[in-house]
């Protein structure tokens, strides 16, 4: 048996203990074969490592792997925007990394107007903001996702305060909020990340605690409260069920609000080993499926929408193998657009065994 991170997860590999949320929920039963939507169901809970069988499922060795349709994503890749905000995005990821454990660690003063300038510089781009979101899940070549993360979560703040039409001033103190959120997880010993074993009680007690790290760090360095707030409230849910405390809606800071629909958007849509980034619209069906309760009714329902309405007119793939165009978007039923197949239109609220397979 072996702990593996999530992000190293993959379909087929088999559960070798009963997975639970901070809550107590059982998410996973020992035993389960992992396939796709579990593992991100996992990242969706925040879910940090899983251990599992050494031997993968036979019977998922047994059954034909279909072969994975990345057409969309080559073409970000292939894209001149993506080109060159790629390497923007190397050059200034060490810088970062740099800035934030120094910070950490107390051996250099927090300059947020710095931080803050070094996150809107990779914006500068001609490709517009709805298209951050793409290029962004296609920036997945990095071993330790804790600081490219917490840009990613920046970046995707800026542009989530301009769909809730906040002030320049409200979206910089969102955009540096997300880029601070997970600042206490530099505290977390890396030998409790990545323990062979089960973690015991009081190690998953380290691990939440990153949230009351990042907060004291932030505090000693006498930041603005909305940033402390996002570090230490970001894991909070508005029906109560997150950490540290268990606080409800009217309790959690509005930025440390973003700030968790963000986060978890961000780990779901991340490229895996096995594939590359997920399809938003399966990504907005968990959201639906699993807690739109957890958020904020105003911000989860604000992102979902303007995520869909990204891909407005964009050429889908079905499950069932038909191709056609999101030509209309079911407020009631986010993840499920009607859809223009040659002459036929499709509802898929209305079709329950269908479902947007990839973007193509």
């Amino acid at each position: 048996m072996k702990r593996l991170n999530t992000s190293e997860l993959t379909p087929g590999m088999v559960t070798a203990e009963d997975v639970y949320t901070y809550t107590n929920q059982l998410l996973v039963p020992k035993g389960s074969v992992l396939n796709d939507k579990s593992i991100t169901k996992l990242e969706f809970y925040s879910i940090i490592n899983v251990r599992v069988e050494d031997e993968l499922s036979k019977d998922f060795l047994s059954e034909p792997q279909m072969p994975e349709d990345v057409s969309y994503s080559e073409k970000i890749k292939k894209s001149p925007e993506f080109i060159a905000f790629k390497a923007k995005f190397d050059e200034e990821v060490p810088k970062f990394q740099h800035m934030l454990d120094s910070v950490a660690q107390n051996k250099k003063a927090l300059n947020v107007d710095e931080l803050l300038n070094f996150t809107l510089n990779l914006l500068k781009s001609d490709s517009g903001y709805l298209s951050v979101f793409d290029m962004l899940h296609n920036m997945r070549q990095y071993d330790d996702m804790t600081y490219v993360h917490s840009i990613n979560v920046a970046l995707m703040c800026n542009v989530f305060a301009r769909w809730l039409r906040m002030t320049d001033e409200e979206t910089k103190m969102a955009t540096i909020c997300g880029l601070l959120h997970d600042i206490g997880k530099v505290a977390v010993p890396e030998d409790i990340i990545k323990k062979p074993g089960k973690l015991t009680e009081g190690e998953y007690t380290i691990v939440k605690k990153h949230t009351l790290e990042g907060y004291n760090a932030l505090k000693a360095q006498n930041v603005p409260e909305p940033i402390m707030n996002a570090a230490l409230m970001h894991h909070e849910r508005c029906d109560g069920s997150g950490y540290p405390f268990g606080i409800k809606n009217s309790k959690i800071d509005m930025y440390a609000k973003m700030v968790a629909i963000v986060d978890v958007y961000d780990a779901m849509t991340s490229a895996r080993i096995y594939r590359g980034p997920m399809c938003p619209f399966k990504v907005v069906d968990i959201f639906e499926s699993e807690g739109l309760q957890k958020y904020d009714t105003r911000f989860i329902m604000t992102f979902l929408e303007n995520i869909v309405n990204t891909y407005m007119l964009h050429r889908v793939k079905l499950n069932d193998g038909r191709v056609g165009d999101v030509v209309f978007i079911n407020r009631s039923s986010l993840a499920n657009p009607t859809i223009k197949c040659g002459n036929e239109f499709v509802d898929l609220s209305a079709e329950p065994n269908l479902f947007i397979e990839a973007i193509i």
